[in-house]
Formats: structure tokens, sequence, C-alpha cells
């Protein structure tokens, strides 16, 4: 049985926020995919409210991809502490870095959340603009490290 990349991080000694490059995948023809720890919150001491959370995941979704060609995905953690980012290619934590920054910038600016509405999202009552803004704004305070101990 394969194990699970993220289960064998120590979480009682990272030091949120940071990014962090988890794997490289390579696949039967040659492609590549990068996944991402997006860490926001410390674990075990923080969570994100689900409304805050959804709400910067819908808004992250479309500005990340103003600056990052190949996104697959951004998912968020079920412990609520951050997101994935899944990416086409062999991709660096710096640039994942300036597109998370840019785009809480753009979550600070945002007057609605796209795709709030019950065609577009499966959950669109539990969405926080003024939330996901007051993480955004924690978050480029503190500033993401792309150390996971904090040094």
């Amino acid at each position: 049985m394969e194990k699970v990349e993220s289960f064998e991080l120590d979480h009682r000694k990272v030091k949120a926020p940071y990014i962090r490059k988890c794997c490289l995948l390579d696949g039967e023809k040659g492609d590549k995919v990068t996944k991402f720890d997006i860490r926001f919150l410390q674990p075990n001491k923080e969570a994100f409210g689900t409304a805050a959370m959804h709400g910067l995941e819908h808004i992250l979704a479309h500005s990340l991809r103003d600056k990052l060609e190949g996104i697959i995905d951004l998912s968020p953690m079920g412990c609520r502490t951050g997101f994935y980012l899944s990416i086409w290619g062999d991709r660096e934590p710096a640039e994942i870095k300036e597109a998370v920054e840019y785009g809480l910038k753009i979550v600070l600016e945002s007057k609605e959340i796209p795709a709030a509405n019950e065609i577009q999202c499966g959950n669109y009552k539990d969405l926080s603009l003024f939330g996901a803004k007051e993480y955004a704004k924690e978050a480029l305070d503190r500033g993401f490290s792309l150390n996971i101990y904090g040094e």
C-alpha cells in the first residue's frame, strides 16, 4: 500500500504560514504534476471557519489562474489549515508563493465571491467574503515562508 504523503509530515514541527512542495508525480507518458501544501494556519492550533475557507477557495481558484498556467486543482485541506494546489509541470515553491500573494491581494480587493450561486456551487450559502478577507490580510501580514520549520 502506498503511503499518504501528508500523513508522513510531523504536523507538530511545522511553522505556518508556509508553502511546501509536497511531491512531483511522473506520469506514464512523461507528464509531470507538482502538488503543493499552502499552509495558512498552524496545524492543531488553528482552523479556518468553513465559510471563510470556502470564500478563499472560490476567489483563489480564479485569481491564481491569472498568474499560473496549468492549474489542475486548488483543494481545501480536510483539517482546515490550508489548501493543496496541483499543477502541471515541475514547479517551484517561489513561483507559487508569488501567485498566492497576488491572489490574496485580489481577495482583499474583491467585492463579491465568484460562483456564489446554487448553479455553480454545491454549498453557496456557506461563503464569507468578510472572513476570506480577514484570513487573506493575516496571511499577507505574517508572510509565507518557503521553509516549513520557519527558520
